[in-house]
């Protein structure tokens, strides 16, 4: 390897810039409700040298979100909850969508307690074993929001029915399926959310470790 292709593998790990490099301008809030819609007035440092002109953006600001696939190792099967989605209300085939368990960040939770809690109101699951896959955000360029993503190694038996929160105006049945049938369903585009997606890839690429494992 060239001194060259060393120096540019070794930028291409960190960014380029920092928040020094941003000037934020003006930010005002355009409405609050659940979520928040600001409007950002900014300008930035570019990659050539120089700052770019004046930039207007809006900015979905959002909570901090966790996921948790529940996993059950004996069973080699996972619990994945059904649910109407709003932001789905246009899906040509349904707004009802198979996902895994999720929640909001309250303030002063950490990610682990908010899987935990939303296991058991959403699924009705205890969760002790709790293993950390990853933290993103699902769309940087709108929205604040960062997801922290468990696998929680859990017993399946029991589990199903219908959960969430009267006040919440949650209404969440439980489906355990063997771990091919989930995949299928992913295979065939019915599990079409990015929390799903990104943990079942996960969990296919580690399932036979857990299970020798376990």
């Amino acid at each position: 390897m060239t001194d060259n292709q060393e120096s540019g593998r070794d930028a291409a790990r960190l960014p380029s810039f920092g928040g020094a490099d941003v000037e934020l301008i003006e930010r005002r809030c355009l409405h609050q409700g659940f979520f928040r819609l600001d409007e950002v007035h900014l300008r930035h440092r570019l990659f050539e040298g120089g700052w770019s002109g004046k930039m207007v953006r809006e900015v979905h600001v959002r909570h901090d979100a966790v996921g948790v696939l529940l996993y059950d190792v004996e069973r080699d099967s996972v619990a994945l909850v059904e649910q109407i989605r709003a932001g789905a209300l246009d899906d040509p085939e349904s707004p009802w969508k198979f996902e895994i368990v999720a929640g909001l960040v309250e303030g002063g939770e950490s990610a682990a307690e908010v899987a935990r809690r939303e296991a058991m109101e959403e699924a009705g699951c205890e969760v002790s074993d709790l293993i950390e896959l990853y933290t993103y955000y699902p769309s940087p360029g709108a929205c604040s929001e960062r997801v922290t993503l468990f696998c929680a190694l859990v017993d399946c038996d029991g589990l199903g029915g219908v959960h969430g929160l009267d006040e919440e105006h949650e209404d969440i049945r439980v489906h355990v399926l063997p771990f091919h049938h989930a995949w299928e369903l992913l295979q065939a585009g019915r599990l079409d959310n990015a929390m799903c997606l990104i943990a079942l890839q996960w969990l296919a690429a580690e399932r036979a470790s857990l299970r020798a494992r376990g």
